[in-house]
This record gives structure tokens, C-alpha cells and sequence, in this order.
């Protein structure tokens, strides 16, 4: 190939040509992409319809129907397989899918609206404002994390209810760093400095101006936390520490099938797989994502 060829047109730079390439790449989602989508809307229908429909699996969550320890596809439908008293698998991955989803859903939604909040605050006034907000946020992240949850626990009986309130506590500094930071980057631009000029108060400046310019980062952010608020929980479920049963959770199936691994290994694989699908899914999402809104110009 000539130099000629491979040199980039009159007016146009490395870096524009960088990112005219990225751009193509972009608009061709890769076949990981569209497997994490469809197991996600998998995920997410079993959840929703355990939630809202529960009638439409044959067989509860907590009840026996057949034999105990069943291989999976040696029945139909229940081609997942049975536990170690016989009840579905399908069902309570469903059910398990629906603890899931709620904690972290949850969790996110008020990390993103407690920290999303702070952030901006912290990043339109700054000085002491700044200041409080940071140590707030600091010392948050300098608490240990398990300890928080097992005192928790200790206090309160372990629940969906109080495991979603911890890991939601846990999500507002990651969220506060990131909309500061964000919004910052967003504080000197044009449309900030006209809408000062204009006599905007910092109601409208923070809310009208910045929200909207940082939500897209905030949002590619949160998918990524809810792969890691998924692995806490189900982590936590494996300790004893969630949900109690005989509700579903994927961490407390993998708990109770331990025990069995060297005779029936697919009772630990088969919710270690949806685990570890459902994670790897959100994070191919959540990179997608970050990509696409591109949020290395922030600096946290």
C-alpha cells in the first residue's frame, strides 16, 4: 500500500481519523454484544415474570415435584434439573433472578439519586460545600464494606430489605466521585458560562445544564456497578447473609449444593452459570456503554 494511500485527507488528523474508524466500529455491534443483550432480556423476563406472574412456572420455587438431584435436560420442562429436595431449578433461578435484580436495581437507583445529587452540588459550589461532601464521601469508602453488611446483619435479620439498604450506602460514594468529576469537566463549558450570564440560579444551572450533560456517564457506570452489587449479593447469600430461605438466591443455591459438587457438580453449576452469564453480560453492556458516552475526560 502507497503513502499516498495510507495518508489522511487535506484538513483531517490522526486524531479525527481515529476517531471516524472508532465510529464505524461502533455502529457494527460485535456478537458478545448481542449475546449479553439477550441473556439480560432473558434475566430480566424470568424476574418480571416471578414477580408479576409467578403462576406461569409449573412448579413454586419451595415445593418438590418430582426427583431429587435431577441432571439438567433429562426432563422437559424442568430442563434445568431439580435441587437436593427435588424442586425446580427453572423456578428458582427465576425467583433467584428476581432478589437479584430488585437489590440491585435498587441499589443503584439511589446511589445515582443520593450521590448523583451530592456530586453535583459539590461540583457547582465547591469550596466548603466541596469539602463536607468529599470527607462525607471518603470516609464511606474507608469503611469496610463486609463489615458494614455483617453489622447489619447482626442487627437487623438478614433480609432483601436490609442487604439492599447496605449495598445501596456502599454505591453513593462511587457515584458522588464520578458526577463531581463529570460534572466539573461540564462546569467550564459555553452553554454553563451563558446560562450564568443569564441570571440562572444554581437550581436551574444544576438540574437543567449539568444533570443532563452528566446522566449519560453516571448511566454507563451504574450497569457496571449492578454486575458488581449482583456478585455482593450472591457472595453474601453464600455466607447466610441475605436472603433467608427457603426464598431463592443464586449465591444461597450455590451454597446449599456445595456439598454435593463431587457427585452432582451441575447442582453448583448450573446457578454458578447464570451467575457468572449475568455478570459477564452487564459488563460487556456496561463497557459498550462507557465506550459509546466516552467519559476519559473526567478525572475522578
Amino acid at each position: 500500500m502507497s503513502t499516498l494511500e495510507t495518508a489522511p485527507a487535506v484538513g483531517e488528523t490522526p486524531a479525527t481519523v481515529a476517531a471516524a474508524k472508532s465510529g464505524k466500529a461502533r455502529k457494527r455491534p460485535s456478537f458478545l454484544l448481542w449475546f449479553a443483550i439477550a441473556w439480560m432480556a432473558v434475566v430480566l423476563l424470568g424476574a418480571l415474570l416471578s414477580l408479576v406472574a409467578s403462576g406461569v412456572f409449573p412448579h413454586g420455587y419451595d415445593k418438590a415435584f418430582g426427583e431429587a438431584k435431577q441432571a439438567p435436560f433429562s426432563s422437559w420442562p424442568e430442563f434445568l434439573g431439580t435441587d437436593g429436595l427435588g424442586r425446580s431449578h427453572l423456578t428458582r433461578l427465576a425467583f433467584g433472578a428476581r432478589v437479584s435484580m430488585i437489590v440491585a436495581l435498587v441499589s443503584v437507583v439511589v446511589g445515582v439519586l443520593v450521590g448523583g445529587l451530592l456530586g453535583l452540588v459539590a461540583a457547582y459550589f465547591r469550596g466548603v460545600t466541596e469539602m463536607i461532601i468529599d470527607l462525607f464521601s471518603d470516609a464511606l469508602l474507608a469503611f469496610p464494606p463486609l463489615i458494614l453488611l455483617l453489622a447489619l446483619s447482626s442487627v437487623y435479620e438478614p433480609s432483601q430489605t436490609s442487604i439492599t439498604a447496605g449495598l445501596a450506602v456502599l454505591t453513593i460514594p462511587g457515584f458522588t466521585r464520578l458526577t463531581k468529576a463529570s460534572a466539573i469537566a461540564q462546569s467550564n463549558r459555553e452553554y454553563v458560562t451563558v446560562a450564568k450570564a443569564m441570571g440562572a440560579g444554581p437550581g436551574r444551572i444544576i438540574f437543567k445544564e449539568l444533570l443532563p450533560n452528566t446522566f449519560p456517564a453516571v448511566m454507563s457506570y451504574s450497569v457496571i456497578v449492578m454486575a458488581v452489587l449482583i456478585v455482593a449479593e450472591g457472595s453474601l447469600s453464600f455466607l447466610g447473609l441475605s436472603i433467608p430461605p427457603p426464598m431463592p438466591s443464586w449465591g444461597g443455591m450455590i451454597n446449599s449444593a456445595k456439598d454435593d459438587l463431587s457427585l452432582y457438580p451441575s447442582q453448583v453449576f448450573v446457578p454458578c452459570a447464570v451467575l457468572f452469564l449475568t455478570v459477564f453480560s452487564l459488563n460487556v453492556i456496561g463497557d459498550r456503554l462507557r465506550a459509546k458516552f466516552d467519559v476519559r475526560d473526567t478525572k475522578l
